[in-house]
């Protein structure tokens, strides 16, 4: 058993401790000790229960998560901690009853360490956490505190939310795996909406076969637990540079096409796709569609506490509230006709690869990087993963996304697991 049992993996930790070569109390101890050293320059956490956590531990409920500690993003309702959405206004907001995640978790034995922070509201205006790897850069957001609480190793899984894309793109500025399934796949209930035609819940881990277990626990989904999938297959691997390349650094297109030239020596057919001239206006119609959400979702704070909702957060409601249900409407058949126009696209391979962000996690904290490589797909409701495995100018995590078609999860997490095994 490893010295550090904070540096587990979530499918590790639950093996070792049900064959007792691990304890949950010892688990736990080892993550609240990595806190306690990192948490003051890190900031993933805007709440921990030491106590409970600690109390569980000692006789932790049996399930498939038994005595493991997990993150849950502060904007997800829990019973016996406050959720505040990131914003001021809700400080100390005790909901009524733990979202259905939450439940799911702590029913399989899972203890629900913390809650991570979030950016407000799930939108654009940052929370206090910093990037592990270099304090000087953002985690990324919305999902700021999960990203970085499992890259630091303070948690082996953490739950997450992507409206745009605040799963990839932390997990891909943070080195972390992402996984953001196809819309609807996992429950929604007690987390705050933000845009609810393109919310999701998602996870982050260290390893794909990790995030593949613990969304087929959230969703009642036993196939996306890829453990005993064929170590054979070999997936067909389509290269998409999408319409927004441009977007991304030079260094990042380099590790890209290198990546993919190794993946091919290691066995996967690849070819290079190219979308329709219509995903070009997609992620335009992705941030349209969400502002004008927004102006519904945000309408109680920004009437009733206006000095308390964010400057960023302002613009886009009042951007949103000049979106003519015309042309929302029109937004939204884009999106559904993404779906059919993907699927043709990919008739010849299981997945697509393209960029997670546009490079490196960008140094300060006053933003969080763009989503430019995140808004067609999950305006289109696909599923995506980022996966970890390059190294930038800096030393930064750069990672890879996966995606694949709309229902077609449990392949893309079978080719994702494959693409980080030979990626390093």
């Amino acid at each position: 058993m490893t010295a550090n049992p904070n540096t587990l993996s979530l499918l590790d930790a639950a093996r070792a401790i049900s064959d007792g070569t691990l304890s949950s109390e010892t688990l736990l101890q080892s993550c609240l000790d990595r806190i306690s050293d990192r948490e003051d320059s890190v900031g993933a956490w805007m709440q921990i229960d030491r106590d409970g956590a600690t109390s569980l531990a000692k006789h932790p409920v049996p399930g498939p998560l038994s005595g493991i500690p997990i993150g849950i993003k502060d904007l997800i309702d829990t019973v016996d901690m406050p959720t505040g959405y990131g914003s001021p206004i809700y400080t100390g907001h005790r909901p009524a009853q733990d979202a259905a995640c939450v439940s799911i978790i702590r029913n399989a034995g899972g203890i629900v360490l913390g809650k991570t922070v979030s950016t407000e509201f799930a939108y654009f205006q940052p929370g206090k956490t910093a990037n592990p790897h270099d304090l000087n850069r953002t985690p990324g957001g919305s999902s700021s505190g999960s990203a970085a609480a499992v890259a630091d190793c303070h948690v082996p899984a953490a739950l997450g939310t992507q409206t745009a894309g605040s799963i990839i793109r932390p997990a891909s500025f943070c080195g972390v795996v992402g996984y953001k399934p196809s819309y609807g796949y996992l429950p929604l209930t007690g987390i705050r909406p933000l845009a609810p035609s393109m919310d999701h819940l998602g996870v982050l881990t260290r390893t794909v076969k990790d995030a593949g277990f613990l969304a087929s626990l959230l969703g009642r989904r036993p196939e996306l637990d890829i453990r005993s999938s064929s170590n054979d297959w070999v997936p067909k691997i389509g290269f998409c540079q999408t319409p927004q390349w441009d977007h991304a650094d030079t260094t990042t297109q380099s590790l890209l096409t290198n990546a993919v030239e190794k993946l091919g020596k290691s066995g996967a057919n690849i070819r290079d796709i190219n979308l329709s001239a219509s995903f070009a206006a997609l992620a335009d119609a992705h941030g349209l569609a969400m502002d004008y959400e927004v102006s519904f979702t945000g309408l109680f704070d920004v009437t009733n506490h206006p000095d308390q909702v964010s400057a960023k957060f302002r613009e886009r409601f009042d951007a949103g509230q000049q979106v003519s249900s015309r042309d929302y409407d029109d937004a939204l058949g884009q999106a559904q006709r993404s779906r059919a126009e993907l699927r043709n696209a990919m008739n010849t391979c299981d997945v697509l690869i393209c960029p997670s962000a546009p490079g490196e996690a960008p140094l300060g904290l006053n933003a969080t990087g763009d989503p430019v490589f995140n808004r067609i797909w999950t305006f289109a409701g696909v599923p995506c993963i980022n996966v970890p495995g390059l190294t930038g100018p800096n030393n930064m995590p750069v990672g890879v996304q996966v995606i694949g078609r709309f229902g077609d999860d449990a392949r893309v997490l079978q080719a994702a697991a494959w693409i980080q095994e030979h990626l390093v």
